[in-house]
């Protein structure tokens, strides 16, 4: 191609690639084996030529390369790079990625667990770390270049996402941003605001997949295709498919079933049966054996619950599956033993161990929160090394570890979301199945769910087909990060950080169409308006009087008819058994007899009265001969005995001739009765003054003689209308601005009241909440400004600072749980009291728990299991005791630690024993299986 340049072409040409090569990207792509996607060179010339940049792009296509070059550049420039993740696990992974690349030297590592290198120029943390940092002007923070914040997209889960915000407004200006997220469809949204509160920022989106992903559905025997073959982005969804959920839905086979008042006939049957023979669910082991034929492990089996993920690699082991051969068996042992080498025997049979290597050596695992930490990294390792090949895991592995297979399975698209069983949205199915397709490995990843009845295969390639969901921020204030702001910045610019955030950034772009509606409504106003103008006077005065004439004899009204339905009611109560009487109106108006008066409450003359709450429902029989229990809107007037008669005692209202009996008896009796008809007393509106006066102030109104009066008056009813509609627009606008801002303000309230703050001062009780990190952080600052755990032994603090932050999975309120006795159980109790009074201040103050702001109840379910740990229980003992998992106790094990070193550095440091006894706690927390999981 260069021979057909001309000289000048090949002049230039050679002029760019000098330039090209002179720049920090071609340097770093020569670190790498393969070639850089057009979106990983866009985002890193932007981060050159000094922007920050947000890259949305699918999992598993590469974004982390941008976040690498942001590394590469602070080397380079001699500046410090952050790189932070959602989770210690991926804190872990990415810093042996790094420290690989780049040397241990430079690269460090800090987690709630672990400190490594942290002064190393490139560190990697988790957010919640980087933002501890900025509110305490850690030193560590000079000479920052730049942050990279990888799956930024955690901002929006409701219970963490906060702190990624609260980082992105506070970070120096200086700091370069980096913003990974997986494939949302406000990415421009997202860096606008990224644009308002960081400067210029270039968004980078790509939607396209390097290992192209196909959709199966596995039913029976045979896996069908998702979608036809075909061209153009809208792909039609497999005829097969929709026509097998159309002859599912249509079999109504059952043996009772008669048709001309024969049986189903034997071949219908037949048919039936073969029917059911091609569609069914296979079984676990059944779909790994098929995938293994098919050469498509490895493979993920995604099923939304631990205990069924343990109980599939058992169904797998007794169905005598092997998918690993001799040599494969013997390196995941040497593997296996070297990784948990330092755990001791006794400990390798509580955790069931020896089931779980059976299985590895198969070939087989699970991979979920309850396992031990420990277990959970050999699995991961086991499988990027093949050495797995079949993993059932809960949908946690999908959030950020690299973990990629060939294919994933979904055995459900429902599950349960922590309150009810719903279907999964199409940005969970995005995040799911973007684990399958290895880029450089796979030439295609598969995406296989698992047929289920009465599924929709429409609704399934909804799913599929929607590729992005919108990132919804969850930011909302704490009290400790309204004491960090007001100490940092002050009341005033506190808010008006607050007000930056991408929340309130979201809620004000919501307002802008409300805004334009209100808008052309004012503009209507103002034509409606010039419609009701009459040359006499002020119609719009005139129309008021007749509005307030219209109100005030419909309020009349309904106080009239609400007196004539207790009136009623009244009546009817006194209705007994026996009573003729003449039903009013409705469909059984006429001559009638009480059967039964139907009293609300027990037992009438022998009878029991009618469950209701509507008022008395006499039941009655007609002179028709019908039996029918009537209601109050039967009787729109007062209803009277017009006669009594005797009801037989072997009357049965279900005998038609028993009926026909007493219809004539009653015919007889009283028939000849003619019912007074009820007048209708003086309307309260002839008598009622403010109407007089109303009538008065019309009729002398200059607008009521005109004679164009009724055509003003429908332009006024219009206008007032549209006034209405517009008021309720303005309302809406009202509360959708500066939310978090009046959030903040009430928060301020509080905590002014409680002395932790006066004014712009942060008072002592509030700096030692700006120390403490959590749910919970106003009810520890409140319990040891008490001094409630004052005295208490490292292990009884432990049980108590387990309270706040312990949370059980699942609602559970059949036992109260376990609790250490003496001063520990006193504490406890103490601390359930704080939270009722901050439960009530908060309540006074209007800030809701429902809103995600507040403090929820300190759960005391962890309270024993961490008093026993403590106290140097064995493992078994204590998991025994708790009734829990090895994965989930180290993990609240591990929270409980984090506490308890935030309580050591708040703690006061005279007359207090507090601070000294929660570091001799952590020191009895971390042994054993606690301190040996590297990753929490």
């Amino acid at each position: 191609m260069t021979e057909d340049l001309s000289p000048a072409e090949r002049y230039a040409a050679a002029r760019k690639r000098a330039v090209e090569q002179a720049t920090a990207l071609a340097s770093f792509r020569e670190m790498y084996e393969f070639g850089l996607d057009p979106f990983q060179i866009e985002a890193c010339q932007a981060l050159e030529a000094g922007k920050g940049v947000l890259v949305a792009a699918p999992t598993g296509s590469g974004k982390t390369i941008v976040g690498e070059f942001a590394v590469h550049l602070a080397l380079l420039q001699g500046k410090k790079c952050f790189y932070t993740t959602p989770i210690k696990a991926l804190s872990n992974q990415k810093y042996a990625d790094l420290a690989k690349r780049y040397g241990a030297d430079k690269v460090g590592l800090l987690t709630g667990d672990n400190s490594v290198n942290s002064d190393a120029p490139v560190v990697v943390m988790t957010t919640e770390v980087l933002r501890n940092m900025l509110y305490s002007g850690s030193q560590s923070l000079l000479n920052l270049g730049y942050v990279v914040m990888d799956e930024v997209h955690y901002l929006s889960d409701r219970f963490r996402g906060a702190v990624w915000e609260e980082v992105i407004i506070h970070l120096q200006e200086s700091v370069t941003l980096v913003s990974l997220s997986a494939t949302v469809s406000n990415a421009e949204e997202f860096g606008d605001w990224l644009d308002t509160v960081r400067g210029d920022t270039e968004v980078i989106v790509s939607e396209h997949r390097p290992v192209p992903l196909f959709q199966h559905v596995l039913a029976g025997r045979r896996m069908y295709d998702l979608f036809e073959e075909g061209e153009g982005q809208k792909k039609a969804v497999n005829p097969d498919l929709t026509r097998m959920a159309r002859m599912e839905a249509s079999r109504s086979y059952n043996p009772r079933d008669r048709r001309k008042g024969k049986m189903v006939r034997e071949a219908d049957r037949e048919r039936e049966r073969r029917q059911r023979s091609r569609i069914w669910t296979p079984g676990r082991p059944e779909v790994i054996e098929r995938l293994d034929s098919e050469g498509l492990l490895p493979a993920i089996t995604f099923i939304f619950s631990r205990a069924a993920c343990e109980a599939a690699v058992q169904q797998c082991l007794y169905a005598g599956l092997r998918l690993n051969d001799d040599d494969a068996r013997m390196r995941v042992r040497e593997i296996v033993e070297e990784r948990t080498g330092s755990i001791p025997n006794e400990d390798l049979h509580v955790l069931g161990y020896y089931e779980w290597l059976e299985g590895l050596e198969r070939g087989i695992a699970a991979h979920h929160a309850g396992m031990l930490p420990s277990f959970k990294e050999v699995v991961e390792e086991l499988f990027v090394r093949g050495l797995v090949k079949a993993v059932f895991a809960t949908e946690t592995l999908a959030l950020g570890i690299n973990m990629p297979a060939r294919s994933v399975v979904l055995e459900k698209l429902v599950k349960w979301n922590g309150e009810q069983h719903a279907d999964i949205t199409p940005g969970e199915y995005t995040q799911l199945t973007g684990r399958a397709g290895r880029r450089g490995i796979d030439v295609e990843g598969h995406a296989v769910v698992l047929w289920q009845r009465a599924m929709s295969p429409e609704h399934l390639a909804g799913l599929a087909g929607t590729r992005t969901y919108p990132l919804r921020s969850s930011f909302k204030p704490s009290y400790n990060m309204a004491v960090n702001l007001v100490d940092q910045f002050g009341r005033h610019r506190s808010r008006e950080l607050l007000e930056t955030s991408f929340a309130q950034f979201q809620a004000d772009k919501s307002v802008v169409g409300i805004s334009r509606q209100v808008q052309k409504n004012e503009e209507g106003l103002e034509g409606y308006k010039a419609s009701m103008t009459c040359h006499l006077g002020d119609f719009d005065a005139y129309a008021r009087l007749r509005r307030e004439l219209k109100d005030r004899e419909t309020e009349l009204a309904k106080q009239g008819a609400a007196q004539r339905r207790v009136a009623a009611a009244a009546a009817l109560e006194k209705l007994k058994q026996g009573d003729v009487i003449h039903v009013p109106t409705g469909k059984y108006a006429g001559l009638a007899l009480v059967l039964d008066p139907g009293l609300p409450a027990g037992r009438v003359n022998g009878q029991r009265g009618f469950d209701h709450v509507d008022g008395p429902r006499p039941l009655v029989l007609t002179a028709e001969r019908q039996v029918k229990r009537l209601a109050a809107m039967d009787f729109p007037v007062p209803v009277e005995a017009l006669d009594r008669m005797r009801i037989p005692k072997s009357f049965n209202a279900r005998s038609p001739q028993s009926r026909r009996d007493l219809a004539s008896a009653l015919r007889t009796k009283a028939g000849h009765i003619v019912p007074d008809r009820h007048r209708k007393g003086r309307a309260a509106a002839a008598d009622d003054q403010e109407i007089a006066r109303l009538r008065t102030e019309l009729r002398a109104h200059p607008c009521h003689g005109c004679d164009e009066r009724e055509d003003h008056a429908r332009w006024a009813e219009r206008y007032h209308r549209l006034k209405r509609d517009t008021s309720q627009l303005e309302r809406r606008i009202e509360g959708r601005t500066n939310t978090i801002a009046r959030t903040f303000d009430r928060i301020v309230a509080l905590l002014t009241e409680l002395d932790y703050l006066r004014g712009n001062e942060v008072t002592e009780h509030g700096k030692r909440l700006a120390r403490l990190y959590g749910e919970l952080d106003l009810l520890a600052s409140e319990c040891l400004r008490a001094g409630i755990w004052e005295g208490l032994n490292p292990a009884e603090l432990a049980a108590c600072v387990s309270a706040l932050v312990y949370e059980a999975r699942v609602g559970d309120d059949a036992l109260a749980p376990k609790l250490p006795s003496g001063a520990a159980k006193a504490a406890l109790g103490e601390m359930v009291r704080i939270w009722g009074r901050l439960d009530g201040l908060e309540e006074d103050f209007k800030i809701s728990q429902t809103e995600g702001v507040g403090q929820r109840e300190p759960d005391l379910g962890f309270a024993w299991a961490a008093y026993m740990w403590a106290n140097d229980k064995g493992l078994d003992e204590v998991l025994r005791e708790a009734e829990m998992p090895a994965g989930d106790f180290v993990r609240w094990c591990k929270q409980v630690i984090d506490v308890l070193g935030q309580i050591a550095a708040a703690a006061p440091r005279e007359n207090s024993t507090v601070a000294r006894n929660a570091r001799k706690a952590v020191d009895q927390l971390l042994r054993g299986v606690v301190a040996y999981s590297s990753v929490g």
